[in-house]
């Protein structure tokens, strides 16, 4: 059976004057609808298909149906173009729908990595997530990771700022950044704040005690050396949960310094130890031998630094032992 409209095309095609343009237009005009219309009804059947093979219109741009080489994604992508721009009937708009098109892709994203999100801190109580984690295979911790970062949420202001309550209310805590501290210190303090909620007494969590696999006693005894490195909000939530800052350590008596080592107290050590302890309290881990840590006096290599004392660990006397010891570095009590 002929389409719409093409009898009519045809007989003004027999009938018009050669040179008529009027007519010859109009001609035009029908085939140019004839082949729209005749898309729209290979697009919307592809879509048919793909959605009873698939359960869903989640189409990759890039995908052709195999069934007449239809490029199906690119399709949708067009009819999703259509549809922002008010260009697309109600009733086409109606039978996509029914299909179960999703018309914002970037909504419907943000939704399924949010939902992963919840999975997450229902799992561990926080979003302070590492960068590597993942929950019901998607990479969560690399996801918080790139929407903590500016324009992350979108640079419609409308959409980011309910992203943004989206976010909160699966954890108010869920940005650090924008709290004055890093993710780790986030998940370390959400963790420590679990052990004593279950009835875990504060001098009970020493190095070695951990909670998914980070080392909440370490962290802990980081804390409290460096509290006056800490801001004013860290202090009072450690503060709440009895947390102080560790007592001034006595000064041990002189020793004389031995010529295969550095002193205690010597300066080069010092300094070292220093930036292990300012790298540890922001990363929350060892530093790498490629390491760099800035200080007041500029920067200093940490990672070597360590890898040196290590290097001769039997020329350190005991003072130095028990302060590397102290910021978690194993080999310093062997």
């Amino acid at each position: 059976m002929p389409e719409e409209g093409e009898e009519e095309s045809r007989l003004l095609l027999r009938f018009a004057a050669p040179c008529d343009p009027a007519l010859i237009a109009k001609w035009i005009t029908y085939q140019v609808i004839n082949t729209e219309r005749q898309e729209w009804r290979c697009g919307h059947e592809a879509a048919y298909r793909y959605r009873q093979r698939e359960g869903g219109l989640d189409v990759p741009y890039e995908h052709v149906e195999p069934e007449g080489a239809f490029p199906l994604g690119r399709w949708l992508s067009d009819q999703r173009r259509a549809y922002r721009a008010g260009t697309m009937t109600g009733e086409r708009a109606a039978e996509l729908e029914e299909l179960g098109i999703v018309w914002d892709t970037a909504d419907a994203g943000f939704a399924t990595n949010l939902g992963a999100a919840r999975a997450y801190y229902e799992l561990h109580g926080t979003l302070a997530a590492p960068r590597g984690a993942t929950i019901l295979d998607t990479a969560i911790g690399q996801w918080l990771t790139n929407v903590r970062r500016p324009s992350g949420l979108g640079k419609d202001p409308v959409r980011a700022e309910r992203r943004v309550a989206q976010l909160s209310a699966v954890d108010p805590d869920w940005n650090p950044g924008a709290l004055g501290w890093t993710v780790d210190w986030q998940r370390h303090y959400t963790y420590l704040t679990q052990f004593l909620a279950e009835g875990a007494r504060l001098t009970a969590i020493v190095p070695g005690v951990t909670r998914h696999g980070d080392d909440i006693g370490r962290w802990l005894a980081i804390q409290q050396r460096n509290w006056d490195r800490l801001n004013e909000e860290q202090q009072h939530r450690l503060g709440t949960l009895g947390v102080k800052k560790a007592p001034r350590a006595r000064k041990a008596a002189p020793k004389t310094a031995t010529k295969s080592g550095p002193r205690a107290g010597g300066e080069a050590f010092q300094k070292g130890l220093q930036a292990l302890a300012q790298y540890i309290e922001r990363e929350g881990r060892l530093p790498g031998r490629s390491a760099v840590e800035e200080l007041p006096d500029g920067p200093h290599r940490v990672g070597i630094w360590v890898g040196n004392q290590k290097a001769r660990r039997d020329k350190l006397d005991q003072t130095q032992r028990a302060a590397l010891a102290e910021l978690g570095i194993d080999w310093a009590t062997g």
